[in-house]
């Protein structure tokens, strides 16, 4: 039987995850929201728009939501909770802070099977369909949702009960925007000090300083493009502010957040909210 599913969020990530569950023949529902290039473009491909959660939540299997932050996730559920029926199943790939996986499982209730999922990788991972799940959920919950997770993750895993995804994601997110902060300084260190950026990325990535974070960077920024790395300032802001109240109790860890944080911070108070992070490498 083919599986209906309702998806909340087609931005950045969600359009990718959104894509590939229509191409494993899922059959999807989408909700109107302002930015409608996404929206248009899986319609192309056999989406469905809606426009209130009474339609988007009618006669479906799953639910999607791949949201902005915590709060706004937040009111979502509180908003669908009556309108969703039991044993409803619902994939949260919206990065939480430290609490707010156990706060969306606490609005559904025992009537709806809750699962987060936040993903490793980006919106170009997210359209190839290579994402990396980290699951927070009961077993058997982690078992329904696998048939959804095969068609956007390469791989996913199982950390524990709901709670342990959001942290887990919150510590990978520690160590690539962490990583990401030196990368992007070592690249304007580079081209302030004259060195051929090409030849130093060559030789770069042959030693214990290779990342994924300094080939979307790099390899871009060697062809004069600055927008490798998908993903925004105000976002990483929102994460890192995430990861610091997760870890204020390890005093070295803090520290390496706070730092990160207010290098995005002041690119944020400079007007460079909307750019992607490897933009700065040039303000």
């Amino acid at each position: 039987m083919i599986k209906k599913v309702a998806f909340i969020g087609v931005g950045y990530m969600g359009y990718g995850v959104a894509k590939n569950l229509i191409l494993k023949n899922f059959n999807l529902k989408v909700i109107a929201h302002k930015n409608k290039k996404p929206i248009d473009k899986l319609k192309k491909i056999g989406a469905i728009e809606v426009d209130n959660y009474d339609d988007l939540l009618k006669d479906i299997d799953c639910l999607f939501l791949c949201v902005t932050n915590t709060p706004i996730a937040i009111s979502i559920a509180k908003e669908i909770k009556a309108k969703t029926k039991e044993g409803l199943l619902v994939i949260d790939i919206t990065t939480h802070n430290k609490d707010g996986s156990l706060k969306m499982k606490e609005i559904f209730g025992n009537q709806i099977k809750y699962l987060e999922s936040p993903v490793m990788g980006g919106p170009v991972q997210a359209e190839e369909g290579v994402l990396g799940g980290i699951i927070g959920s009961s077993k058997a919950d982690y078992e329904d949702a696998k048939i959804y997770l095969d068609a956007f993750c390469k791989n996913h895993f199982y950390f524990g009960p709901v709670g342990m995804g959001a942290k887990t994601k919150l510590i990978c997110n520690f160590l690539s925007l962490g990583t990401t902060t030196f990368v992007i300084e070592t690249i304007k260190a580079v081209e302030n000090l004259n060195i051929d950026l090409e030849k130093f990325y060559s030789v770069a990535k042959l030693g214990s300083g290779n990342s994924g974070a300094l080939s979307r960077v790099a390899e871009n920024a060697i062809k004069g493009d600055y927008k490798g790395y998908i993903f925004s300032v105000n976002n990483v802001v929102k994460d890192l502010n995430y990861i610091h109240e997760l870890i204020s109790d390890m005093p070295n860890a803090e520290k390496l957040t706070s730092l990160s944080k207010s290098f995005y911070e002041n690119a944020k108070l400079n007007g460079y909210g909307d750019l992607l992070v490897s933009e700065l490498v040039k303000k």
